[in-house]
Protein backbone atom coordinates (compact mmCIF):
# COMPACT_ATOMS: atom_id res chain seq x y z
CA UNK A 1 0.00 0.00 0.00
CA UNK A 2 1.64 3.58 -1.07
CA UNK A 3 0.66 6.73 -0.20
CA UNK A 4 2.41 9.99 -1.77
CA UNK A 5 1.57 13.52 -0.05
CA UNK A 6 2.04 16.40 -2.26
CA UNK A 7 2.65 19.46 -0.04
CA UNK A 8 2.37 22.56 -2.25
CA UNK A 9 3.82 25.11 0.25
CA UNK A 10 7.20 26.72 -0.90
CA UNK A 11 8.57 27.05 2.60
CA UNK A 12 9.01 23.33 1.63
CA UNK A 13 11.01 21.34 4.79
CA UNK A 14 10.41 24.46 6.46
CA UNK A 15 6.73 25.02 6.05
CA UNK A 16 4.12 24.07 8.90
CA UNK A 17 2.04 22.75 6.03
CA UNK A 18 4.78 19.94 5.62
CA UNK A 19 5.17 18.76 9.36
CA UNK A 20 1.15 18.56 9.63
CA UNK A 21 1.17 16.38 6.62
CA UNK A 22 4.07 14.23 7.54
CA UNK A 23 1.80 13.52 10.98
CA UNK A 24 -0.58 12.44 8.74
CA UNK A 25 2.27 10.32 6.96
CA UNK A 26 3.30 9.03 9.92
CA UNK A 27 -0.29 7.61 10.64
CA UNK A 28 -0.54 5.70 7.58
CA UNK A 29 2.93 3.99 8.34
CA UNK A 30 1.94 3.29 11.47
CA UNK A 31 -1.25 1.45 9.60
CA UNK A 32 0.98 -0.37 7.43
CA UNK A 33 1.41 1.72 4.30
CA UNK A 34 4.47 3.05 2.80
CA UNK A 35 4.68 6.79 2.34
CA UNK A 36 6.39 9.55 0.31
CA UNK A 37 6.29 13.38 0.04
CA UNK A 38 6.62 15.84 -2.58
CA UNK A 39 7.80 19.36 -2.33
CA UNK A 40 5.99 20.68 -5.22
CA UNK A 41 8.33 23.91 -5.32
CA UNK A 42 11.51 21.62 -5.95
CA UNK A 43 9.73 20.70 -9.00
CA UNK A 44 9.67 22.29 -12.44
CA UNK A 45 5.65 23.50 -13.10
CA UNK A 46 4.74 25.25 -15.72
CA UNK A 47 1.02 27.02 -16.19
CA UNK A 48 -1.55 25.67 -18.21
CA UNK A 49 -2.04 27.74 -21.20
CA UNK A 50 -5.27 25.76 -22.29
CA UNK A 51 -4.10 24.64 -25.80
CA UNK A 52 -6.12 21.55 -25.05
CA UNK A 53 -3.03 19.26 -27.14
CA UNK A 54 -3.11 16.90 -23.74
CA UNK A 55 -6.80 15.68 -25.29
CA UNK A 56 -5.48 14.55 -28.29
CA UNK A 57 -2.69 12.56 -27.20
CA UNK A 58 -2.43 12.84 -23.21
CA UNK A 59 0.76 14.60 -23.45
CA UNK A 60 1.55 17.87 -22.15
CA UNK A 61 3.17 20.50 -24.98
CA UNK A 62 5.33 21.50 -21.89
CA UNK A 63 8.72 19.24 -20.79
CA UNK A 64 8.34 19.57 -16.87
CA UNK A 65 8.18 17.64 -14.13
CA UNK A 66 4.57 17.36 -13.92
CA UNK A 67 4.08 14.05 -16.10
CA UNK A 68 6.29 11.91 -14.21
CA UNK A 69 4.50 13.16 -10.80
CA UNK A 70 1.15 12.34 -12.52
CA UNK A 71 2.70 8.59 -12.75
CA UNK A 72 3.94 8.75 -9.47
CA UNK A 73 0.51 9.37 -8.64
CA UNK A 74 -0.80 7.14 -10.36
CA UNK A 75 1.19 4.02 -8.85
CA UNK A 76 -0.09 5.34 -5.26
CA UNK A 77 -2.53 4.03 -3.80
CA UNK A 78 -3.16 6.78 -1.53
CA UNK A 79 -3.12 10.52 -2.65
CA UNK A 80 -2.88 13.27 -0.19
CA UNK A 81 -3.01 17.48 -0.72
CA UNK A 82 -1.64 19.56 1.39
CA UNK A 83 -1.16 23.50 1.26
CA UNK A 84 -1.30 26.82 3.46
CA UNK A 85 -3.96 29.51 3.02
CA UNK A 86 -3.12 32.32 1.23
CA UNK A 87 -5.84 34.91 0.43
CA UNK A 88 -8.59 32.19 1.00
CA UNK A 89 -6.76 29.65 -1.45
CA UNK A 90 -4.26 26.67 -1.71
CA UNK A 91 -0.86 28.33 -2.94
CA UNK A 92 -0.28 29.64 -5.83
CA UNK A 93 2.39 26.95 -7.01
CA UNK A 94 -0.78 24.57 -5.76
CA UNK A 95 -2.76 26.00 -8.21
CA UNK A 96 -0.87 26.01 -11.17
CA UNK A 97 -0.48 22.10 -10.28
CA UNK A 98 -3.97 21.51 -10.18
CA UNK A 99 -4.21 23.11 -13.52
CA UNK A 100 -2.47 21.11 -14.75
CA UNK A 101 -4.09 17.94 -14.01
CA UNK A 102 -6.81 18.51 -16.77
CA UNK A 103 -6.02 15.51 -18.63
CA UNK A 104 -5.40 13.51 -15.77
CA UNK A 105 -9.19 14.22 -14.99
CA UNK A 106 -10.96 14.43 -18.30
CA UNK A 107 -9.33 10.70 -18.15
CA UNK A 108 -10.27 9.85 -14.49
CA UNK A 109 -6.91 8.20 -14.55
CA UNK A 110 -6.49 8.13 -10.43
CA UNK A 111 -10.28 6.50 -10.13
CA UNK A 112 -10.38 3.86 -7.55
CA UNK A 113 -7.88 5.65 -5.13
CA UNK A 114 -9.13 7.10 -2.15
CA UNK A 115 -7.70 10.41 -0.65
CA UNK A 116 -7.26 13.34 2.27
CA UNK A 117 -6.34 16.78 2.31
CA UNK A 118 -4.32 18.53 4.79
CA UNK A 119 -4.45 22.70 5.24
CA UNK A 120 -2.76 25.19 7.63
CA UNK A 121 -3.27 29.21 7.86
CA UNK A 122 -2.96 31.67 9.99
CA UNK A 123 -6.16 32.60 11.34
CA UNK A 124 -8.81 31.45 8.73
CA UNK A 125 -9.57 29.49 5.26
CA UNK A 126 -8.56 26.38 6.48
CA UNK A 127 -11.72 23.90 6.47
CA UNK A 128 -12.59 25.73 3.20
CA UNK A 129 -8.57 24.64 1.31
CA UNK A 130 -8.94 21.51 2.64
CA UNK A 131 -12.52 21.42 1.05
CA UNK A 132 -11.48 22.81 -2.29
CA UNK A 133 -9.18 19.81 -2.35
CA UNK A 134 -10.92 17.52 -1.72
CA UNK A 135 -13.23 18.82 -4.30
CA UNK A 136 -10.03 18.29 -6.73
CA UNK A 137 -9.72 14.83 -5.07
CA UNK A 138 -13.45 14.12 -6.88
CA UNK A 139 -12.42 15.64 -9.65
CA UNK A 140 -9.76 13.39 -10.00
CA UNK A 141 -12.13 10.46 -9.20
CA UNK A 142 -10.28 9.66 -6.01
CA UNK A 143 -12.81 9.07 -3.12
CA UNK A 144 -11.83 11.66 0.15
CA UNK A 145 -11.62 9.99 3.13
CA UNK A 146 -11.74 13.77 5.20
CA UNK A 147 -9.15 16.56 5.89
CA UNK A 148 -7.37 18.71 8.76
CA UNK A 149 -6.98 22.47 8.87
CA UNK A 150 -4.64 23.88 11.73
CA UNK A 151 -4.81 27.72 12.38
CA UNK A 152 -1.20 28.51 14.05
CA UNK A 153 -1.96 32.25 15.28
CA UNK A 154 1.41 32.61 13.81
CA UNK A 155 2.69 29.92 16.49
CA UNK A 156 4.22 27.33 14.08
CA UNK A 157 4.41 24.58 16.90
CA UNK A 158 0.26 24.58 16.97
CA UNK A 159 0.45 22.02 14.20
CA UNK A 160 2.56 19.56 16.35
CA UNK A 161 -1.02 20.14 19.37
CA UNK A 162 -3.25 18.22 16.04
CA UNK A 163 -0.52 15.52 15.69
CA UNK A 164 -2.50 12.95 16.85
CA UNK A 165 -5.65 13.87 15.09
CA UNK A 166 -3.55 14.17 11.61
CA UNK A 167 -2.35 10.42 12.24
CA UNK A 168 -5.73 9.27 12.98
CA UNK A 169 -6.19 10.56 9.08
CA UNK A 170 -3.38 8.62 8.28
CA UNK A 171 -4.47 5.71 9.78
CA UNK A 172 -8.09 5.71 8.49
CA UNK A 173 -6.78 6.51 5.24
CA UNK A 174 -4.13 3.40 5.09
CA UNK A 175 -7.71 1.51 6.51
CA UNK A 176 -9.73 2.82 3.26
CA UNK A 177 -7.13 1.57 1.01
CA UNK A 178 -6.78 -1.72 3.13
CA UNK A 179 -10.39 -2.30 3.34
CA UNK A 180 -12.39 -0.37 1.29
CA UNK A 181 -14.22 3.25 1.82
CA UNK A 182 -18.02 4.54 0.56
CA UNK A 183 -19.57 7.50 0.81
CA UNK A 184 -22.08 7.90 -1.49
CA UNK A 185 -22.25 11.86 -2.40
CA UNK A 186 -18.71 11.41 -3.30
CA UNK A 187 -19.21 8.58 -5.48
CA UNK A 188 -22.42 10.00 -6.96
CA UNK A 189 -20.51 13.25 -7.76
CA UNK A 190 -17.33 11.48 -9.06
CA UNK A 191 -20.18 9.68 -11.37
CA UNK A 192 -21.53 12.79 -12.59
CA UNK A 193 -18.46 14.31 -13.45
CA UNK A 194 -17.66 11.20 -15.53
CA UNK A 195 -21.04 11.38 -17.58
CA UNK A 196 -19.56 15.37 -18.35
CA UNK A 197 -16.25 14.12 -19.56
CA UNK A 198 -17.63 10.83 -21.68
CA UNK A 199 -18.28 12.85 -24.86
CA UNK A 200 -14.65 14.11 -24.34
CA UNK A 201 -13.19 10.40 -24.32
CA UNK A 202 -15.73 9.84 -27.31
CA UNK A 203 -14.56 12.75 -29.41
CA UNK A 204 -10.93 11.74 -29.49
CA UNK A 205 -11.67 7.86 -29.10
CA UNK A 206 -9.78 7.65 -33.10
CA UNK A 207 -6.53 9.49 -31.52
CA UNK A 208 -6.72 7.84 -28.11
CA UNK A 209 -7.76 4.11 -28.21
CA UNK A 210 -6.71 2.65 -25.36
CA UNK A 211 -8.03 5.02 -23.14
CA UNK A 212 -10.93 4.76 -24.58
CA UNK A 213 -11.10 1.13 -24.71
CA UNK A 214 -10.27 1.52 -20.88
CA UNK A 215 -13.74 3.61 -20.35
CA UNK A 216 -15.37 0.77 -22.37
CA UNK A 217 -13.76 -1.74 -20.18
CA UNK A 218 -14.83 0.05 -17.34
CA UNK A 219 -18.55 -0.24 -18.22
CA UNK A 220 -18.45 3.81 -18.36
CA UNK A 221 -19.10 3.91 -22.40
CA UNK A 222 -21.95 1.55 -24.11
Amino acid sequence: MKILAINGSPRTIRSTTRLLVQSVLDGATEAGAETDIIDLCDLRVTPCTACEGCSFNGICVYDDDVPALVERMKGADGIIFASPVYIDNVSGQMKIFFDRLADAIHYQLLFGKFGCSVATTHTSGGDEVVAYQNHVLNYLAVVSVGGISVATGGDSSAAETRSEDARALGRKLAGAIASGYSDPGQEEEIAGNREFFKDLVEENRDFRPDDYERWVQMGWIR
